[in-house]
């Protein structure tokens, strides 16, 4: 007597054997889904994004030390990272080309071994334009990690799970800032301001750890690799900007808004991510123990919101999850920088859903981006589209720094809510995917 086969997984990952899942149901349904092989690609892509989160903040906690050091005003420290974001754009788009001729895992080995090396170059920086320099270098592979990394999981993925599926993997992030605010108020309250910041970039060797066990661990989705082999035109830049012909819809037009929506989402998030730290040492006059425990009031909101946020864009869709959490966001940002002076129980409570909404926007990216486009370019599109938008998103926060100067930190940041504003335009041109099958 023989058994019903499991349910439909994808059609370009691998086949399901009925051996190795467990049941899709209950709260951790979508990672039996995924089974063996599948899980192990998702622990890869959640350590790398946590890792690439915890070297993406050793900026940002450090800024103020930083500025101390070399001297800097506002508008040269937000310069650190809006080079950081440009160069990223780069590192991005040629890690997702790198993804679909090489394949996913060797793609994503190369961008941690990349941000690992020169976050911790950072540390021996002897001025400014060298610490430039290094952080620009450290795009490269903060760029590439998180599209090959979604992409590797997403073609695991079932079309019924993949929306919480990579919601969990985006949540790792907040792991990964957790993780950076913890080491942070340990190595400043321990050592002097001129030594701690160093000591805070050098640690981004961590991810050395990690790069050894994807090595020995995790392979990509036979089907997906299969199906990517096959194509003559994959990891084509021309292919994404191809223009439609009869028969042919072409992909032009979802990558312009597809670029014009990460441009919006991430403009208003690195813009909080960047300057917070910032706003609450200087405007709100915490320590660095009180600037830590108001932050992990933010950061508990950010992991809720992208586990939150990963269900609703399976239950709502993509396009009216990301609708909601752009409005919510934008709310967010402007109650949070109007708090009255002395109103500190207000800035620690608020921070909550601060984090919350601004992350819970990004938990559909990795599914929206992954079935906007077929396997063969899925890495060039997806790695494009993402970080084109993370490049000129960049712009906000050097723009906030040159801001604060006159608004204060608080007002400048205001500017962010302007970008949830983007995002939410950018979604009419973009069609809905819930339940798609990669192809």
């Amino acid at each position: 007597m023989s058994t019903p086969p499991p349910p439909r997984a994808l059609t370009c990952s691998p086949r399901p054997d009925p051996a190795e899942h467990a049941p899709a149901e209950g709260a951790f349904g979508w990672l039996h889904a995924l089974g063996p092989r599948g899980r192990r690609a998702f622990g890869g892509a959640f350590g790398g994004y946590a890792l690439d989160a915890y070297d993406y903040f050793t900026l940002p906690l450090t800024m103020v030390a930083l500025s101390a050091y070399f001297g800097l005003n506002s508008g040269q420290t937000g310069l650190l990272t809006t080079v950081t974001l440009v160069v990223s754009a780069v590192g991005g788009a040629l890690a997702g080309v790198l993804a679909d001729r090489v394949g996913r895992v060797r793609a994503l080995l190369l961008t941690v071994i990349t941000y690992a090396v020169f976050t911790v170059a950072c540390g021996f920086a002897p001025t400014y334009e060298t610490l430039l320099v290094f952080r620009a270098l450290q795009g490269l592979g903060f760029g590439g990690e998180w599209a090959v990394g979604a992409i590797l999981v997403a073609e695991y993925a079932s079309a019924r799970h993949r929306g919480r599926t990579l919601g969990a993997v985006q949540s790792s992030w907040a792991v990964g800032w957790a993780l950076a605010v913890i080491v942070y108020t340990m190595i400043f309250s321990l050592a002097g301001d001129d030594l701690a910041w160093r000591v805070m970039f050098w640690t981004g060797a961590l991810p050395a750890l990690l790069v050894v066990w994807v090595r020995r661990s995790v392979r990509d989705a036979p089907e997906a690799a299969a199906a990517r082999e096959k194509s003559a035109r994959r990891g084509s830049f021309t292919a994404i900007f191809r223009r439609g012909r009869p028969g042919s819809p072409g992909l032009l037009r979802t990558t312009l808004f597809a670029v014009l929506l990460s441009t919006g989402v991430q403009g208003g998030y690195y813009t909080l991510a960047t300057w917070v730290p910032t706003y609450l040492k200087t405007e709100r006059d915490l320590s660095v123990v009180g600037t830590g425990g108001y932050l992990a009031f933010l950061i508990s909101g950010a992991f809720a919101g992208y586990l939150t946020g990963g269900h609703l864009t399976d239950r709502l869709g993509r396009r009216r999850n990301i609708w909601l959490f752009a409005l919510l966001s934008a709310i967010c940002v402007l109650a949070y920088t109007n708090i009255p002076s002395g109103a500190d129980t207000a800035v620690l409570v608020l921070g909550f859903p601060l984090g919350f909404c601004m992350s819970a926007i990004f938990s559909g990216f990795g599914s929206y981006l992954s079935e906007l486009y077929p396997t063969a370019v899925r890495g060039t599109g997806q790695g494009f589209t993402y970080n084109a938008g993370r490049a000129v998103g960049a712009v906000f926060p050097t723009t906030v720094g040159f801001l604060a100067d006159g608004w204060g930190v608080g007002g400048a940041l205001v500017f962010g809510a302007i970008g949830y504003g983007i995002a939410a335009l950018a979604l009419l041109g973009l069609p809905e995917t819930r339940g798609k099958e990669l192809e």
